[in-house]
C-alpha cells in the first residue's frame, strides 16, 4: 500500500519542490496540498494520511498548533527555518525536519526515517511536549488552540480565566464558555507564563488577573473568587504559590 502524504506550506515554491521530489518516490501518494494550518487540520481529518510534511512558521495556525489538533497517528516531517535551539528539541523528540533550503539527498534521508517509523508503528510525542521543548527560554504561549468537531477555536492566553483537569483532558474556561482539550494540565501549565498563571490545586490553574478575592474554606484550603464569580479551590501548597506571586506582582 502507498503512503498517503499531505503537504502543508504557505510558500508555493516549497510545495512545488516537495511535489517534484515526491514524484520520484513510487510508494508515496500526495492526497492534499495546503497553504495554511486550518486547511491542514481539515485535510488530515478527511484523508487520514500516514505522512505529513508540515511548515512550522505559518499564518493563522503554526505547525505546532496544527499538531495539537490532529492527534499522534501521522508521521510528521517539519519543513522549517527554525533556529538551532528548536532543532535540538526536534532531535530529542525523534521528529525529523528539513531545514530550508534542503536538497534531494537530505529529503530522501527524511523519507527513510519516516518509512522506518511507519514500519515500527511508533507514535510521535504529544504536540504540547514538542511545542514546550522548542520554546526558547522566557517565551510562553500567546494563545491556545482547541478543536471542536470540525471547528477550531483560538483562545488568547490573556483571556483564559482558569483551567480544570479532567483525566487526560483539560477544561478551558474563557469569557463564560468552556472548551475541552486533550491535554494534561501540567503540559498547559508549562506552556503559560508563570507570572500570570498559577497552579493553585492539582486540578486547577488560574489566571492571576482574574482573582477578585480569596476566602477561607476549610482548615487547610481556601477559595479563589474570580471576577466572574467562579469559585476555585486552593490547596495549602497552591496558596503558598499564589501568595508569593501576588506579593511580587
Amino acid at each position: 500500500m502507498k503512503i498517503r502524504a499531505v503537504i502543508v506550506d504557505d510558500e508555493d515554491l516549497a510545495i512545488q519542490l516537495l511535489r517534484e521530489y515526491l514524484r520520484k518516490e513510487e510508494d508515496i501518494e500526495i492526497v492534499a496540498e495546503c497553504t495554511n494550518g486550518f486547511d491542514a487540520v481539515k485535510a488530515v481529518t478527511e484523508h487520514k494520511p500516514e505522512l505529513l510534511f508540515l511548515d512550522v512558521q505559518m499564518p493563522k495556525l503554526d505547525g505546532f498548533e496544527v499538531l495539537e489538533l490532529i492527534g499522534t497517528e501521522v508521521a510528521v516531517v517539519f519543513i522549517t527555518a527554525y533556529d538551532q535551539y528548536a532543532m535540538k528539541a526536534f532531535d530529542a523528540a525523534a521528529v525529523d525536519y528539513l531545514l530550508k533550503p534542503f536538497d534531494l539527498d537530505r529529503f530522501r534521508v527524511a523519507l527513510q526515517r519516516v518509512r522506518q517509523r511507519l514500519r515500527q508503528s511508533e507514535l510521535r510525542p504529544p504536540a504540547a511536549e514538542l511545542k514546550n521543548a522548542a520554546q526558547p527560554p522566557g517565551q510562553y504561549a500567546r494563545r491556545i488552540v482547541v478543536k471542536d468537531g470540525t471547528r477550531v477555536h483560538i483562545i488568547p492566553a490573556g483571556q483564559l480565566d482558569y483551567a480544570e483537569a479532567q483525566d487526560d483532558y483539560v477544561a478551558l474556561h474563557s469569557a463564560g464558555k468552556t472548551y475541552l482539550k486533550q491535554q494534561t494540565i501540567s503540559a498547559l501549565e508549562a506552556s503559560l507564563d508563570p507570572v500570570r498563571f498559577v497552579r493553585v490545586h492539582r486540578s486547577f490553574l488560574i489566571n492571576l488577573d482574574r482573582v477578585a478575592k480569596i476566602e477561607p474554606y476549610t482548615k487547610d484550603t481556601r477559595l479563589a473568587i474570580l471576577a466572574d464569580g467562579s469559585q476555585i479551590p486552593i490547596s495549602r501548597a497552591g496558596y503558598g504559590r499564589l501568595k508569593d506571586l501576588m506579593e511580587n506582582s
